[in-house]
């Protein structure tokens, strides 16, 4: 390959960053680990390209390589969770105790526009992410590259080194896993249509910001889901969740929300009143799934300092910031 072919290759694999990071993200279940990734299958890449003969496309030669880091990183066997696959759910009147510190928890995805595809958006979702993390590494990569990605299953072969009947076989297991998840946690969502996340959201934001429990009780779901990562409880159904609120949670009564985005869906900074009443600190990114016309999950992060400035979020809010949090 002569050097104006490799530079033309080096630059198109950089065109491909972006969904080998979403990819690694499925993966990893961490945004940092999936850049780190990315960026180090790409060097391999570009450290090769001129050997790239061009007997598959471009995209699967770069997705091998890809999925070979992330194989890699998994090999270590430590998964990352969310608080439902560590334990029942708890009464909303019981408080967290203290972070489970030791537990790798699934991460966030920055941005990821909630106007994209539903079904690209679903693809990315927290509790589909979790999900995947039940799966052996090969498994996952297979049912990610074939059911996500649209990969054919000889494309999924030769990028394994295996047979077609070996990939045809592991997506078999990789789908009864995930639906034997499903069942556990409640049965299969559906997915809610863009304009119907926005309103919900619109709405979510409004009632929590007043702090009005019958208007949170209308827009979720009656078993919609609240998990507090670090914290290893999680609680299900609107009663628990007001009791929570309402609980050990009062102190978020008269909280802004910041509008953002994550794992394709809506998502908002939360920020506190400040105990001496100058302005808002920052809480908690409070990430919203939905499922048909109502809230289905609502998981919490309270690593404010790392997950804020992912997501552009500013590390306060004043008094008089009304164009910024949606007002009480």
């Amino acid at each position: 390959m002569g050097d104006a072919a490799t530079l033309a290759t080096v630059a198109e694999l950089e065109t491909y960053r972006g969904e080998l990071t979403r990819y690694c993200y499925r993966m990893l279940g961490s945004y940092a680990e999936a850049q780190d990734a990315v960026q180090e299958g790409l060097v391999r890449a570009w450290r090769n390209a001129e050997r790239f003969e061009g007997r598959s496309s471009l995209r699967s030669w770069v997705y091998r390589i890809v999925t070979n880091v992330c194989l890699d990183a998994l090999a270590s066997g430590k998964r990352r969770a969310l608080p439902m696959d560590l334990s029942a759910p708890a009464d909303g009147t019981t408080p967290p105790g203290g972070p489970a510190d030791t537990v790798l928890w699934v991460d966030p995805l920055p941005h990821g526009e909630p106007e994209i595809a539903v079904a690209a958006a679903e693809s990315v979702r927290l509790a589909f992410v979790a999900a995947l993390q039940h799966l052996p590494a090969k498994q996952r990569a297979t049912l990610v590259l074939r059911d996500v990605l649209g990969f054919s299953a000889r494309e999924v072969a030769d990028l394994h080194g295996s047979t077609v009947a070996a990939v045809n076989s592991a997506l078999q297991r990789a789908r009864a896993t995930l639906a034997d998840r499903r069942d556990q946690l409640g049965g299969a969502d559906t997915p809610a249509a863009d304009g119907t996340r926005r309103v919900l959201a619109e709405r979510y934001a409004a009632a929590f910001s007043r702090y009005d429990m019958e208007e949170l009780s209308m827009v979720l779901h009656v078993d919609a889901t609240l998990a507090l990562p670090p914290y290893a409880t999680w609680m299900r159904g609107v009663t628990d969740i007001q009791a929570w609120l309402t609980g050990p949670a009062v102190g978020c009564r008269g909280s802004r929300l910041v509008p953002t985005a994550a794992n394709g869906s809506p998502a908002f900074g939360q920020y506190r009143p400040r105990a001496d009443g100058a302005g808002y600190e920052p809480w908690a990114l409070q990430v919203v799934e939905f499922s048909g016309d109502r809230i289905s999950n609502i998981t919490a992060f309270r690593d404010t300092p790392r997950l804020f400035p992912l997501f552009g979020l500013p590390d306060r809010l004043g008094e008089d910031d009304d164009d910024l949090g949606v007002p009480a």
